[in-house]
């Protein structure tokens, strides 16, 4: 066996950055950006005015003060004139600033009679106008890597860029393998359950940024996962799940070294989740992880997720542990590091007493999961552990 850190890192090392690839700006959310971008445009592209109101001198500006309006400029239409002595423009939000105008009075200090206004209330030393290039100028960047969330794509669309440069998505193949699976929806036998860790770890991929595609569960026969291997071959990632064991039905790791897998590992010292198998297929990287439900997942969060991480072009430093004292006294911890269930409740963490590795219940009422490393002794109430957030 080996530990934790040993197995992540020699997973790091299968797989590489995917190449990069340009979609269109509404393609791009949730996408990781490959490469710098430059704005095309100032923003604003103009003095804008950030009041309704009017545009006027500043040398002018004082209460009581009487101006001509002589025109106005709105959003999308400006004023084509300019603001002489004595003058005002009627201005609305976002609209160019009148050449000749340094200052805008907000509406509800002025008062107005025909084409004239008066100042009314003293104005204050604000000049409410936005100048060009005050949220961004031609040239400013945005760095790569990142995930583009919702205010980056706002920010892309204002700098006028459409096409966007993102990594592609890594394809990772699921293989969920066993005799007694079915998927849900499907009537199950009298010896049979539903295949959930496909799911689970597809909805968790997934929102990791990978694109998935869930193969046919393979029975226990060597001719059904060879069928499985051969329509997976094309994926940047297979995952099986199920079957790297060493029982009799276990069938995953001869099959794959018949078909030339080079494998890099086989057993971690961790709970849950020991099982695990690692290696190359041909130019796949590939992970068999345990069929227990709670393990596929826990496995998934401190493995593959990085996985997907590196092969996104996205930082893989493992993620810093959180630290909170215990609700209550835990037992010491046997030789492997163990990932605990729990639930942080915002002031202490609470280790659920069943940590069964078949018990998805518990997983799903998890929001943390307590790690343990090897031979930790036994901790009492208040003693701060280490956590993470799931």
């Amino acid at each position: 066996m080996i530990s934790v850190s040993d197995a992540l890192d020699t997973l790091l090392d299968l797989v590489s950055p995917m190449a990069a690839e340009t979609v269109p700006l509404r393609a791009a959310a949730g996408r990781v950006l490959a490469e710098p971008v430059s704005a095309k445009r100032d923003q604003p592209p103009f003095a804008a005015s950030a009041m309704d109101g009017y545009a006027l001198k500043s040398a002018e500006v004082e209460k009581d003060a009487m101006f001509k309006v002589i025109g106005e400029s709105a959003a999308g239409h400006g004023f084509t004139g300019r603001v002489g002595a004595g003058q005002a423009v009627r201005i609305f939000t976002g609209a160019p600033i009148p050449e000749g105008a340094d200052f805008v009075v907000i509406q509800e200090d002025i008062s107005r009679s025909g084409n004239l206004i008066t100042i009314a209330n003293h104005p204050g030393t604000s000049t409410n106008i936005r100048p060009k290039g005050g949220d961004f100028q031609i040239g400013t960047t945005i760095d790569a890597p990142r995930v583009l969330g919702s205010a980056d794509i706002a920010l892309l669309a204002a700098m006028n860029i459409a096409q966007v440069p993102v990594r592609k998505q890594p394809t990772v193949a699921l293989i969920s393998t066993g005799d007694e699976l079915v998927l849900p929806g499907d009537t199950p036998g009298p010896d049979q359950i539903i295949a959930s860790n496909t799911f689970g770890l597809d909805a968790l991929l997934t929102a990791a940024g990978a694109r998935v595609r869930i193969l046919p569960i393979a029975r226990d026969t060597e001719s059904d996962l060879r069928t499985a291997f051969e329509l997976a071959q094309d994926a940047d990632l297979i995952v099986t799940i199920g079957g790297a064991s060493v029982g009799d039905h276990d069938l995953v790791a001869g099959v794959t070294e018949t078909l030339g897998m080079s494998r890099a590992f086989y057993k971690v010292a961790m709970r849950p989740g020991k099982p695990l198998m690692a290696g190359t297929l041909g130019q796949s990287a590939m992970v068999g992880l345990p069929g227990n439900p709670v393990s596929a997942m826990v496995c998934g969060h401190i493995f593959i997720l990085p996985m997907l991480r590196a092969m996104l072009g996205l930082a893989t430093d493992t993620p810093a542990l959180l630290t909170a004292p215990l609700a209550h006294p835990v037992s010491e911890n046997g030789p492997r590091q163990h990932y605990m269930r729990g639930r942080f409740d915002g002031q202490s963490v609470h280790v659920f007493d069943d940590q069964d590795s078949a018990r998805l219940t518990l997983l799903a009422e998890a929001n943390v999961l307590v790690v343990r490393p090897p031979k930790d002794g036994a901790r009492a109430t208040g003693e701060r552990v280490n956590y993470l957030p799931i």
